[in-house]
């Protein structure tokens, strides 16, 4: 029984590393295209709908943790789930909002624009952070492997909660040049 456990977590794990790997590459591949596929204007609310989407998640986020504190463990489970499944359509809005629409250039001034841009790359760069260690954590959570997933959930917490304020830090901030 145990060798099989072991077997699964290995492929678990290699599936989730693959993911971790993909995500970024196609999302990166897909931000280069210059030419953009036209499905009309509606793509155009996108960004908004993204802002929603990584409001609702810091939410959640900070739900689940009161929750947990609380020992709500079956509440825990649900709104962790739904912030989960939150990440899954920020991301399907996020590649088809960059399908779809150029680039919005930031049009900001002086120090607001290197805040602008320390706020972005540093969510750019711990959202590729965060990625293996959430799937990981709710791999761990869903195999009931509590303790692997307490002693993971204490990195990829604070740095899902800071991707996801920082996603609507800078979607408030580059509102205006949509």
């Amino acid at each position: 029984m145990k060798v099989l456990k072991v077997k699964q977590d290995k492929k678990s794990m290699t599936l989730i590393n693959v993911i971790s790997v993909a995500i970024p590459i196609v999302v990166a591949i897909l931000l280069g295209i210059r030419q953009k596929i036209d499905l009309g204007d509606w793509t155009k609310v996108l960004p908004h709908l993204i802002g929603v989407i990584n409001t609702i998640t810091s939410i959640l986020l900070l739900y689940g943790l009161y929750l947990i504190k609380q020992k709500q463990v079956e509440r825990h489970k649900k709104v962790m789930s739904l912030a989960f499944l939150m990440g899954g359509l920020f991301l399907i809005c996020y590649v088809m909002y960059h399908l779809t629409n150029p680039s919005t250039t930031y049009g900001g001034e002086g120090v607001i624009k290197y805040i602008y841009y320390f706020v972005l790359i540093s969510h750019i760069l711990l959202s590729l952070v965060v990625l293996p260690l959430v799937l990981r954590a709710y791999y761990f959570a869903l195999i009931k492997e509590f303790d692997l997933h307490r002693k993971l959930t204490k990195y990829a917490f604070p740095i899902w909660l800071y991707v996801s304020v920082t996603g609507v830090i800078a979607y408030l901030m580059i509102k205006p040049y949509y």
